[in-house]
């Protein structure tokens, strides 16, 4: 039994020690702080190492006060079966860019016209230099980051938070006593140039794959499922915004750029501004100058250089246009070219059946890139350019863009130089080559049969509104092309548990309930079959329509282009597209196989319409109903005869309104729409 005073004693030692644990953590910060941040380490890191791990001691004797912004949490954990997906509170914008001293004048004319600035006063501006990196948002609430996301579509990122603490630039706490509730801090994410020539040279060591660049790198390490490797790779970070700011006590202030990246600082955070505010537009034009002849000598690759209205005020006034705030620019340095040779130009087919002329080249070193492909776009392009084989060429490679071809140099054409000729069929699967009217881009008519085009077709075959194969997602059907287990749809209902659990990632749990998904999809209805095959033009409304009118699938397959024209939504080139589409016998045999396999679907029986409340009308359907879904309350009105439509406008007859409806609601009010809620639209069906 422990005696009081040894209790005591015990006691007192868990305090001195939880106390020392605290002491460590701000001790470590501040190191990396100025180590990482300031570039002024202030200890070698033998002292450092022996803090850390006193301090890793300390955490393991006493694993319940271990907390997520410890210095020891930055070494990466267990790998993560996939990415999360992660909305922004205030979506990541993007900026327009200028190319020119004109374009960058018209930017500051349009900024000065917006505010109602007169002549001669010039528009104070923030600059900072354009990072070639990645696009982060850092969540941190209470001072604490809790979650890390990339840009994505600007909409919707991927949550990255066990990769970026791994980042020792990046402050895990927030380093002031007064903070926002939640601070949402934009940044990006980059490598070095010396960190870049020292994770190539592991590569090579190793013998694996060298990275192209810098930008590459960085995003192949924060793309990591293995935060581990991620940890292992020198990323470095940059602020340079905010997004989603909650401050109740009021202690960010907002009131300006300059201000908000000088508070970033304070709070810990690495910022990248050499000239904090500018004056006018040829102030503007000389920082572009300056920074362009110190652009090599900078630790980091940068493709331009930012410029934002500083005062926040006044960017509120000037606003948004599409995704791109009017109150910044980015200033793009010229793109890089090269001259080489073309030795061939070939076609490649694209995940959507895109065939683009690549011309193959002599390698050439474009921008610190080695160059052996770039892309020609369409035919037209290979002939407005006059680019033929044997040319010397002059390509351009801009950041992180795809190399192109410029120009022909005409003066160096060889007489045996060749003229490029769009191939007739596929390279892929031999199905025919086909431009419509009206379209600059050509395309393989092979669909769900063409390799090229597998993955996307069997996406788009299990998606929810088609064969709706539940847990069947992108990354799998990936896999599962990549390791040979499916070459057409059909070969999908050929799966067993056995296989499906032998993929990388996938336990036996998730197997079974993607092996009972594919076999619950057999049943399905004749127009989701439809829409699930892919034909080129042929939607969700055409499959129901086609469904509707030919009421099985032989009728369909038999339609002839007479036939076709007359069938409501169906054009002369969805109906071209329908008759080709079934003319390839493999097509055919991929729904023989479907069928040998057990799937089926309800044939429709084609009556003559009987007319109900909605027969013929256009219904449109906003908030939140009671009880049914939109796809069931759509479904229930189409069976009923109506057309439902996505927007109000003079010729919608209904909107059924529910909870939380919006500006279709205000529209149907100002335009005398009749509305409706739930249980009037059910009473017209008589469902209640």
């Amino acid at each position: 039994m422990m005696t009081p005073d040894l209790f005591s004693q015990t006691d007192s030692m868990r305090t001195a020690d939880e106390q020392r644990i605290a002491r460590l953590r701000a001790e470590l910060n501040a190191h990396n702080i100025a180590y990482y941040v300031n570039d002024a380490p202030t200890i070698t890191d033998a002292e450092y190492d022996a803090l850390f791990q006193e301090l890793q001691a300390l955490e393991t004797q006493y694993p319940e006060w271990l907390t997520a912004d410890s210095p020891t949490q930055r070494v990466g954990g267990t790998p993560l079966p996939q990415f999360d997906k992660v909305r922004h509170a205030v979506p990541m914008l993007s900026l327009a860019n200028a190319f020119s001293t004109g374009e960058v004048q018209a930017f500051d004319a349009r900024v000065r016209d917006g505010l109602g600035v007169a002549d001669g006063v010039s528009i104070e501006y923030a600059v900072e230099v354009k990072f070639d990196g990645l696009a982060i948002s850092l969540r941190y609430e209470q001072g604490v980051l809790v979650q890390a996301a990339t840009r994505g579509d600007g909409e919707t990122g991927e949550d990255v938070t066990a990769n970026v603490r791994t980042i020792r630039s990046i402050p895990l706490r927030l380093q002031a006593k007064r903070i926002p509730e939640v601070l949402e801090v934009r940044g990006e994410v980059l490598m070095k140039r010396a960190d870049f020539e020292r994770l190539n040279q592991t590569q090579m060591e190793k013998g694996e794959k060298l990275f192209a660049n810098p930008r590459n790198a960085a995003a192949g390490s924060l793309r990591q499922l293995d935060s581990r490797i991620t940890a292992s790779r020198q990323l470095s970070f940059f602020a340079y915004g905010v997004g989603e700011v909650s401050d109740s006590a009021q202690v960010f202030s907002q009131v300006s750029f300059a201000r908000i990246v000088e508070q970033l600082r304070d709070y810990g955070f690495p910022v990248y501004t050499a000239h904090p505010v500018i004056r006018g537009v040829d102030g503007l034009i000389e920082f572009y100058e300056q920074t362009g002849k110190a652009r090599e000598t900078l630790p980091f690759d940068i493709d331009g250089v930012v410029y934002k209205v500083n005062d926040t005020a006044q960017q509120e006034i000037l606003g948004f246009v599409s995704r791109s705030p009017r109150w910044a620019i980015a200033h793009k340095f010229p793109a890089q070219e090269m001259s080489t040779t073309v030795l061939d130009i070939d076609v490649q087919v694209g995940r959507t059946g895109a065939v683009t002329p690549v011309a193959r080249l002599a390698p050439v070193e474009v921008g610190g890139v080695v160059v052996t492909n770039a892309t020609l776009h369409n035919a037209d392009e290979v002939a407005r350019k006059d680019v033929r084989i044997g040319d010397t060429v002059i390509v351009r490679r801009a950041g992180d863009v795809i190399p192109e071809v410029v120009m022909s140099v005409l003066e160096k054409r060889p007489v045996d130089a060749r003229v490029f000729v769009m191939p007739s069929v596929c390279p892929e699967c031999g199905s025919p080559i086909e431009r419509e009217d009206g379209e600059a881009v050509s395309r393989c008519t092979g669909g769900m049969i063409c390799p090229a085009q597998l993955k996307q077709s069997l996406m788009h075959f299990a998606s929810r509104k088609a064969m709706n194969i539940d847990g069947l997602g992108d990354k799998l059907i990936e896999q599962m092309v990549d390791v040979g287990l499916i070459k057409t749809p059909d070969d999908l209902y050929r799966l067993s548990t056995a296989q499906l659990a032998g993929l990388e990632r996938m336990a036996e749990k998730s197997a079974q309930n993607v092996y009972a998904a594919i076999q619950t999809s057999k049943s399905t209805t004749l127009a989701r079959l439809i829409y699930a095959l892919g034909i080129r033009h042929v939607g969700e409304a055409t499959a129901k329509t086609l469904a509707k009118t030919y009421g099985t699938l032989d009728a369909v397959m038999n339609a002839n282009l007479d036939d076709l024209h007359t069938v409501e939504d169906v054009g002369p080139v969805v109906a071209h597209s329908i008759v080709t589409f079934w003319a390839d016998a493999r097509h055919q045999t991929v729904i023989k196989h479907l069928v040998e396999l057990g799937v089926h679907w309800d044939d429709v029986a084609v009556t003559e319409k009987i007319a109900t409340p909605f027969t013929d009308k256009t219904v449109v359907l906003t908030g939140t109903l009671p009880t049914l879904g939109r796809e069931e309350a759509k479904a229930l009105l189409e069976q009923a005869g109506a057309k439902v439509a996505g927007s109000v406008s003079k010729k919608t007859d209904y909107v059924i309104a529910g909870v939380d409806a919006g500006s279709k609601l205000e529209k149907a009010q100002q335009l005398g729409v009749t509305v409706m809620d739930e249980a009037q639209m059910l009473m017209m069906l008589k469902r209640q």
